[in-house]
């Protein structure tokens, strides 16, 4: 078994054993590998370990990785989890499978521009600034509400969810509060938008350092990169 298959092992091992503590079901939640800086061929060393879903933070990396991999690969779904500026959304809206860092309305309409080519409307999750050193995201609830009346009329999009990068900190009390805001911004928005055909299950939050707290505040898709794959090249 090669290092990369050892560590993911590993991290199955911590995810289950914070489902147990947590009462949550292992089929709930999604490891996502998160690829960026990564070479191909530990890529495709997460695909033979049984990993399906991967995460990239720059459009322009990602095309010329993925691009032959996908096509070689039924199954992989590739999610774009970094900053996206304008200018790219053309390229992304065309060829991820989902866009998790859609941190304001301007943004959103233009994804909503380019997406009318495919073949069903592009999955996105909204990010949510939640912490005080968090860079991006929207920055109230009421921002976030706004835009999701918006997205809701647009066909070209279809919203799964939310995510959130927790503060870079040593400290469990502040990462545990920015994973419970995310988690009750989910429920009131399940409680505005009930029966309008978006659902809002996707929680993207949790990283290497801070997974398992995540999981006991209630998310669904891990995104996870320095404890697969190492030190980033």
């Amino acid at each position: 078994m090669g290092l990369i298959a050892e560590n993911i092992k590993i991290i199955e091992e911590r995810i289950l054993k914070a489902c147990l503590r947590s009462g949550r079901k292992r089929e709930d939640i999604t490891l996502m590998a998160v690829t960026k800086f990564m070479p191909l061929e530990a890529v495709k060393e997460a695909w033979d370990a049984g990993l399906r879903c991967f995460g990239e933070s720059r459009v322009q990396e990602a095309v010329p990785k993925f691009e032959a991999f996908r096509t070689d690969r039924s199954g992989a779904e590739l999610h774009l989890i970094g900053a996206l500026q304008r200018n790219k959304a053309k390229t992304a809206a065309a060829f991820f499978d989902c866009i998790q860092s859609v941190d304001r309305q301007p943004l959103a309409e233009e994804l909503a521009k380019h997406s009318s080519g495919r073949s069903a409307a592009l999955p996105v999750l909204l990010e949510l600034r939640t912490g005080e050193d968090s860079k991006s995201g929207f920055e109230s609830l009421d921002g976030l509400f706004r835009s999701v009346e918006l997205i809701m009329a647009c066909p070209t999009l279809s919203i799964h969810g939310l995510m959130t990068l927790a503060p870079n900190t040593c400290e469990e009390a502040p990462v545990r509060t920015a994973f419970r805001k995310l988690a009750a911004a989910k429920r009131e928005l399940e409680n505005r938008f009930r029966n309008t055909g978006h659902s809002f299950a996707c929680l993207s939050m949790g990283m290497s350092g801070d997974f398992e707290t995540a999981i006991e505040e209630g998310s669904t898709m891990l995104r996870i990169g320095g404890a697969i794959f190492g030190d980033r090249v």
